[in-house]
């Protein structure tokens, strides 16, 4: 009895084996490396300094601007992925001819590499590229958009890729849980007199809640992990006007090589995902998944 009860954790240990190397203990040694500082070289060890870094991260004015521009990408993003897959969701489960096709056409982008698709949008908004020589076709301004090189468009320029990327994940989510509702619910409201988008609004938003919840937190999670469209289309730039907490992270970690600095920012910011996670577990439960 006392063999079998350990067998489930035999088969548990080379993974949390793997998980503790690779996982675990750096997530520990970057939690001592917050509260420590490297007073010569990374060949040295450590000094703890407490709560120095915390100091210097309040002070710091590039800092809260990444935090800042952290935020408006959650407050910016996060609302459209929640709302635009669901219509495109709907649009997509209609028993059409040649549907499969659309569907595969809308979720194309998400199996594209991230550094791939930052390459192709960084040309299409070249000054030569495709989306200015479409404004300028139809006349609508006479020079350029400074799409990436304007401090006012640049970081919006970058969210409508992350969009333009997740619109198809999250479109498939949403189109299982539209698949997960009994067509009887629509007859019966037709029969009431509801049609058309009025049913969407009846009977399929108050079934989708779960799934826009789900969306919500994994959307807000992503927005606020963005790194890759950053790095390949404006590095932050200009003035820091598109520079995220996870590029300043990654700034200050690689090319500084200042690692407890970027530790410090790196403990910020699993804090702030924490609670992001929790409040999917608080609140989370409290929504029942529809029953088809």
């Amino acid at each position: 009895m006392k063999g079998r009860s350990l067998t489930p954790y035999l088969f548990l240990a080379p993974a949390l084996g793997l998980l503790t190397l690779t996982v675990f203990w750096p997530a520990l040694q970057a939690f001592f490396l917050s509260f420590s500082r490297y007073e010569t070289d990374l060949l040295t060890p450590p000094v703890w300094v407490g709560w120095a870094n915390f100091a210097q991260l309040w002070r710091d004015g590039v800092f809260w601007k990444t935090l800042g521009n952290t935020f408006l990408y959650l407050v910016v993003v996060v609302p459209i992925l929640a709302i635009a897959p669901l219509l495109l969701a709907i649009l997509v489960n209609q028993p059409l001819r040649g549907i499969h096709w659309f569907r595969a056409a809308y979720y194309s982008p998400v199996i594209i590499s991230m550094v791939v698709a930052g390459i192709a949008w960084r040309w299409l908004y070249a000054p030569n590229g495709l989306l200015n020589q479409l404004v300028q076709g139809l006349h609508l301004r006479d020079t350029p958009i400074p799409w990436l090189t304007s401090p006012q468009l640049a970081l919006f320029s970058v969210m409508a890729v992350t969009v333009w990327k997740g619109l198809g994940y999250y479109m498939v989510i949403y189109l299982a849980g539209l698949q997960g509702i009994s067509g009887e619910l629509y007859e019966a409201a037709a029969l009431d007199g509801s049609d058309g988008w009025q049913q969407h609004w009846d009977i399929t938003l108050p079934l989708m809640r779960p799934y826009m919840f789900l969306v919500s937190i994994i959307s807000a999670i992503s927005a606020t992990k963005v790194f890759e469209e950053v790095y390949v289309m404006t590095q932050g730039g200009p003035l820091n006007s598109s520079k995220t907490i996870v590029y300043y992270i990654y700034e200050n970690a690689f090319q500084r090589l200042e690692i407890n600095y970027a530790c410090t920012m790196g403990l910020v910011l699993f804090l702030f995902i924490l609670s992001l996670s929790l409040l999917n577990l608080k609140f989370g439960r409290q929504v029942e998944m529809p029953l088809s």
